[in-house]
C-alpha cells in the first residue's frame, strides 16, 4: 500500500516525510511505526543491525522499555530522489530518572510506494539535568505545531 508522500522528493514533499516519521515514532506505537517500512526494510541503529517488519517492532518494543517519557524532533538535512538525510534529537530518561538527549542523523532510501528500504542511524547521547530539557508536550503524541524545531532551540 503506498505511503505518500512519495519519491521522487521536493523540499516541501520531503519536509512532510520527515514530520510524518517524527509524529509517528513520537506515538510510540511499534506496529504502527513498522507500517512506513518495506517489508524487508535494513536498518543500522549504533551497532545494532535490524532486517524486516518484525524485528523492527521488536526493536522498538525493548528501545521504549529502556528510554522512558521519549520525545523526538526530526529536521530535514538534505534529500534527493528517492533519499532523504534527517538530524534529529530526541530526550528521554532511564529507569534510574536520569535524563538524556540523544543526537544523531539518519540517511533513509524509499522505494517507489513511499516506504523506506533502509535507515542508517548514527546516534549519541549526552546526559543532561532535568532541568535542561527542551522538549515539553504531553507524550505520547506528536510535537505540536507550535513547538520550536532543532533550529529554533540551537541544537
Amino acid at each position: 500500500m503506498p505511503r505518500p508522500p512519495l519519491p521522487p522528493f521536493t523540499e516541501a514533499s520531503a519536509t512532510q516525510k520527515v514530520r510524518a516519521a517524527e509524529d509517528a515514532w513520537n506515538s510510540r506505537d511499534p506496529e504502527r511505526i513498522s507500517l512506513a517500512y518495506s517489508e524487508d526494510s535494513w536498518w543500522r541503529n549504533r551497532s545494532q543491525f535490524v532486517t524486516g517488519r518484525p524485528a523492527i517492532v521488536q526493536f522498538l518494543t525493548g528501545k521504549w522499555e529502556a528510554e522512558l517519557d521519549y520525545r523526538l524532533v526530526k529536521e530535514l538535512w538534505a534529500f534527493t530522489g528517492d533519499v532523504i538525510a534527517v538530524r534529529f534529537a530526541y530526550e528521554y530518561h532511564d529507569a534510574a530518572g536520569e535524563w538524556f538527549r540523544a543526537y544523531g542523523n539518519e540517511n533513509w532510501r524509499f522505494d517507489a510506494d513511499g516506504l523506506m528500504t533502509h535507515r542508517h542511524a548514527s546516534i549519541n547521547d549526552v546526559a543532561i539535568d532535568a532541568a535542561d530539557r527542551r522538549f515539553h508536550w504531553d507524550a505520547p503524541g506528536p510535537r505540536p505545531a507550535d513547538h520550536p524545531g532543532l533550529s529554533e532551540l540551537g541544537l
